[in-house]
Formats: C-alpha cells, sequence, structure tokens
C-alpha cells in the first residue's frame, strides 16, 4: 500500500478510440469529430461523468487538416474552459509526453481532471483531394502556418538529395547499426522482417487497427508490384501508414476523484514516471548512427524505474516508424530478438495518424494491464530518431510520488562524442558512414545517397546516379555491408558529390 495522499495519485480511469471508414468521401467525419467522440467514449470506458470537469486538455497536433485553434474549438465542442489548453508541435513522442505531463499536474494538485486526445484523417482528406470532392468539414485555415516538419531543420545539400524526409533519413540508421552489430544486410533484414510480422500479429488481433492480417517476414521484406522499395532497404511494408482515420483520447484523475466518482479500482492504471531526451533537430549534427544516446537514456532510465532491466515489463509498446528505431530500443533494454514490441500493432499495421499512433498505444496499453499485465513499457519517439519519452505503467499504485523532472538530456549529451564538420564540397577519399538508396514509384532507382567521411575527418553526403551499376551494386549487395568501404569523391557539374566505388 501506498502512504501518499489519494489526491495527489494520478490515475488512467479512461480510453476510447474511434475508426472511420466512410462508403462515401463526404461522408468522412473530420479530426474534431474524431476527437470529441473518443473523448466521450473514454468517458464511457471510465463509467463517470469527467468530461464536464477536464481541466488540462492535451491535443496532438494535426497534419491531415489545418485548423484555427483546434484546442479551444474542441472545448467549446465539450463545453468546458480548461485551465490547461494546449495544442502542441509536431512529434511521434508527444502524445506520451501529453500523458506523462498530465499526470504531474494532477500529481502536484494544479487539476484533478485531464484528457489527452488525437486524432486524424488522412485516408478521407487524401482521397478528397484526389476526387476533387469538397469535405462538409471546418474550413480550412489557410491563414495558419504550415507546422515545421524534416526539411525545415535540414542542410540544403541533404534536402536537394531527398534524404530530408523519414523514409529516407532512417535507413541511415539501419545501415549503420546493423553493420556496427555484425550483421550482414541479409541477416538485418530478416531480423527486420521476422520483428514487423510480430507488429501485424498484434495488429490482426486488435479492433482498431486498420489491416488486420498477419503478413510472413518474407512478404514485408520481399519487393512487389504491391509492395514496392521506397528507400533501400525499406519497402512500403516497413514504413509508417499515415492514410487511415482515427481518433484516440486517455482521461486522467486522481485516486481520491476515482473513488469518489465510484471507479473500481481493477480499471486503475498508474503512471509511475519516464523520462525524456532528444538529438539536434538537424541530424547531420549528431555523432555517429548506428545508436541515439538520448534513446539510451530514456530507456536506461525507465529500466532504473522498474527496478531492473527491460525484462521487468510484461507489456512493452516500442515506436515502430521503421524497424531501425525498436531494434536498438530492444537491445538496450537488454532483449532478444524473440521480444514482443507491440500491445498495438505498429505504424505500419495498426496505422500511422501521424503524430498520434502512441495515443492509441497507451489506449491498447492500459487494456493491456487492466487484463492482468503488471508493468508496461510505452516508448515513444519523434522527428528522426530526434525526440525521445518513455513512460511507465503500472496496476500497483506508486510508493512514490511521481517526479517531476524527467529529462535525461544531462545523460545522453555526456555520451556524445566529437561530431565530424559538415562540408557540401569534397574530393579524394571518403568512407562510408551510412547511405541509403531511393526508388521511384514504378521501382526503378532513382539515386543513391552515401554519408561519407572524408579523408581529413569531416562528413558529407554524395549521390550515386542511377547509372551507376558498379556502385550501387556494392551498396546494395545482402552478403556484405557497404558502411566503412572506401571510394572515391568527385564534385559533378551540379555543385554535388558524388561518389563511385573503388
Amino acid at each position: 500500500m501506498t502512504s501518499l495522499p489519494p489526491d495527489r495519485i494520478p490515475v488512467i480511469v479512461g480510453v476510447g478510440e474511434i475508426v472511420d471508414r466512410p462508403e462515401e468521401i463526404t461522408e468522412g467525419l473530420e479530426p474534431l469529430d474524431l476527437l470529441e467522440r473518443a473523448l466521450r467514449r473514454a468517458e464511457e470506458d471510465a463509467g463517470a461523468k469527467l468530461l464536464g470537469e477536464v481541466q488540462s486538455l492535451d491535443v496532438v497536433n494535426f497534419l491531415s487538416w489545418r485548423y484555427r485553434d483546434p484546442e479551444k474549438l474542441l472545448a467549446q465542442r465539450l463545453g468546458i474552459q480548461p485551465s490547461h489548453c494546449y495544442y502542441g508541435p509536431v512529434g511521434g513522442e508527444s502524445p506520451i509526453r501529453y500523458l506523462h505531463e498530465a499526470a504531474q499536474r494532477i500529481a502536484r494538485g494544479e487539476c484533478s481532471v485531464a484528457a489527452v486526445c488525437g486524432a486524424e484523417a488522412q485516408s478521407t482528406a487524401t482521397k478528397a483531394e484526389r476526387a476533387g470532392a469538397k469535405l462538409p468539414w471546418t474550413p480550412f485555415a489557410h491563414d495558419v502556418e504550415e507546422p515545421k516538419r524534416g526539411a525545415a531543420f535540414q542542410k540544403p545539400l541533404a534536402v536537394k538529395l531527398g534524404v530530408f524526409r523519414p523514409v529516407t533519413v532512417y535507413p541511415f540508421y539501419e545501415a549503420a547499426s546493423s553493420a556496427h552489430w555484425g550483421q550482414s544486410p541479409r541477416e538485418a533484414m530478416a531480423e527486420s522482417g521476422t520483428l514487423w510480422s510480430r507488429y501485424s500479429d498484434t495488429a490482426a488481433q486488435n479492433p482498431n487497427a486498420w489491416l488486420k492480417r498477419r503478413f510472413a517476414p518474407e512478404e514485408i521484406t520481399t519487393p512487389t508490384a504491391d509492395n514496392r522499395l521506397i528507400a533501400w532497404p525499406y519497402t512500403k511494408l516497413m514504413v509508417a501508414n499515415p492514410m487511415v482515420n482515427m481518433g484516440g483520447a486517455l482521461l486522467l484523475t486522481s485516486l481520491a476523484k476515482a473513488r469518489e466518482a465510484g471507479i473500481a479500482e481493477d480499471r486503475l492504471v498508474y503512471p509511475l514516471g519516464g523520462a525524456s531526451a532528444e538529438e539536434p533537430r538537424d541530424y547531420l549534427l549528431r555523432d555517429q548512427f548506428y545508436e541515439s544516446h538520448p534513446q539510451n537514456a530514456v530507456l536506461k532510465a525507465v529500466m532504473d524505474l522498474a527496478g531492473g532491466d527491460g525484462k521487468q515489463f510484461d507489456a512493452i509498446e516500442l515506436y515502430s516508424c521503421f524497424p531501425c528505431v525498436p531494434k536498438m530500443a530492444r537491445r538496450t533494454l537488454g532483449l532478444g530478438p524473440d521480444v514482443q514490441p507491440t500491445v498495438t500493432g505498429g505504424l505500419t499495421f495498426f496505422g500511422a495518424p501521424l503524430n498520434t499512433y502512441m495515443t492509441h498505444a497507451a489506449c491498447a496499453m492500459v487494456r493491456k494491464l487492466r487484463d492482468g499485465a503488471k508493468l508496461g513499457l510505452l516508448y515513444g519517439q519523434g522527428g528522426f530518431v530526434t525526440k525521445h519519452h518513455g513512460l511507465v505503467l503500472s496496476k500497483t499504485p506508486p510508493r512514490t510520488a511521481l517526479a517531476q523532472d524527467t529529462s535525461v538530456q544531462l545523460d545522453a549529451d555526456h555520451n556524445k562524442r566529437a561530431v565530424p564538420e559538415f562540408v557540401t564540397e569534397a574530393s579524394g577519399p571518403g568512407k562510408v558512414e551510412s547511405f541509403t538508396v531511393i526508388y521511384g514509384r514504378n521501382g526503378d532507382i532513382e539515386h543513391g545517397v552515401v554519408m561519407l567521411s572524408t579523408e581529413d575527418d569531416r562528413r558529407t553526403l554524395a549521390r550515386i546516379p542511377a547509372g551507376d551499376g558498379t556502385t550501387l551494386a556494392h551498396l546494395l549487395d545482402m552478403n556484405r555491408t557497404p558502411v566503412d568501404s572506401l571510394g572515391v569523391i568527385t564534385m559533378a557539374a551540379d555543385g554535388v558529390p558524388e561518389w563511385r566505388v573503388g
């Protein structure tokens, strides 16, 4: 039993989700509708009238539709005036951060009821745009600035070479980490396929998933007309699927208020604490690409909180935008290749409502804990392996007050080594730090991109033209990684460095 005052112990009491598959495009629900319905389902799940008492409201950033002050629009729909009413920036880790911060507000006594919610309607929005259909939604706020993403934080050369989007940046971590672990590309691909198949297993059993079927490892990793290569080594079934319509919400309150409302003790889930850290937004300002110091620091902190290693968790959600992220995470957690990495289904198979997947993961984790699991880990990540947040949930009340300081940035920065100076012009020998190959929709190679260490230990990016079959074959050899291999850098006529093997 805990001796903490029950009005300062935060508990998750309600979860709600909605999936919208309209028969007609114009019948599709807009994100605000999805948010409201998810919140009302969370209230129904709690079994207590709490929405009218929400004093803390966090709304995850939308990308499928643009509103002016969506958090205020939602509060108006709910008939509430929360003192904390927040609409945050882009970031896949943000739902876990908001959940953690809402729990901290309750622990500080600033509020007694909090809500965290997110929604996207990208499937409907994209179909409407392609069909030229006008949606009867809240008018699109053209005067609101588009959220900053990818290219806004990257170097011009990265943008010019096409390595400024998640699908073309994460492969740098994939190639560098697998080489660091001593894997051949074939072995790394096999691990990814097995891991992703396990995500699909869970999605197949999740009634809220977008794709409810199991995919075998070879289905995931083998390129086909329906599973085209996008950026080596990732096929369509190895990347996040944002073409979904989904909403998710969680309600939190204090243990005292939950008891007062008559909510059964076996429905309560307790946030025990967590940690956060991040990398520079410009990924080329990182020291290397085979591990993430913030990821390591966050995961080590949550293991300490759990009182042991990663095996203390009997339910985990490892963020799954691309295979390299959970592959790195499970190694830091000390978990083997047989890890069960998800309670939700993953961003490929469950679906990736852009920034708000982890809202759904939190809902799934609450259900898992209610069903018998004892200790759960939610690990979210945003940007390009940039922002990291971990949160531990438990069926058992905490023995100590929820910590207010979540940052482990100092630990992450302590392990950072010297960052190579980035140059846009180079010539002479160049050693491969990492690489990818970018494909067009027709399956043809557009060009390769290598991250290189120059003769004087600087860093640059270089192109491999589609016509350089010898160098591309070297990069795509399944039996031997090209990482650390040597070649020659020259400057092309358009001012872009190029690299050839040999």
